[in-house]
């Protein structure tokens, strides 16, 4: 068996081996995607959700195709594994496959939006012995407009010390 060097794509992950780090990102993966769903020149957009944007059922709204917008969401599901920074809009947006309304689909959209002016952030794990793990958590208690449940969310940090 030989070695054939450095892995640089594992299962669509494209990774950069550094001396002292390591950067994973899916950059392939979402140009792709952005083609995939014709959005190539759409303009890029600050935040994958607005904060004032509450997601409802919207049944006075306008249906859209389902199979195109699971499709998205399926698609954006993927790069969650680098980039939690969408992970709240996609699982979001994906409580609405069922019955996908316009304001659903427009939110989706943003989240490719922003992809396409961060196309490039991904997640660095440096070399180190020493590392400081910091974990905060965020409860809104009933805070869900839906179905009144509560929602809460953790973040650990682990950091170079």
């Amino acid at each position: 068996m030989s070695m054939m060097g450095e892995q640089k794509f594992f299962l669509g992950l494209q990774i950069q081996q550094y001396e002292e780090e390591t950067f994973i990102c899916q950059t392939k993966y979402t140009k792709e995607m952005i083609q995939k769903f014709s959005m190539s020149n759409a303009k890029s957009i600050g935040t994958p959700m607005s904060p004032s944007t509450r997601l409802d059922k919207d049944e006075q709204g306008s249906p859209v195709d389902e199979t195109k917008y699971r499709g998205m969401i399926g698609s954006l599901l993927y790069p969650t594994a680098s980039r939690s920074d969408i992970m709240f809009s996609v699982c979001k947006c994906a409580w609405f496959q069922s019955a996908p309304k316009e304001s659903h689909l427009t939110v989706v959209k943003r989240i490719i939006r922003y992809l396409i002016g961060t196309i490039s952030h991904g997640i660095w794990y440096p070399r180190s012995n020493t590392f400081k793990l910091e974990g905060f958590s965020d409860d809104d208690l009933t805070g869900d407009k839906e179905d009144r449940k509560s929602t809460s969310g953790t973040c650990q940090y682990l950091a170079k010390h």
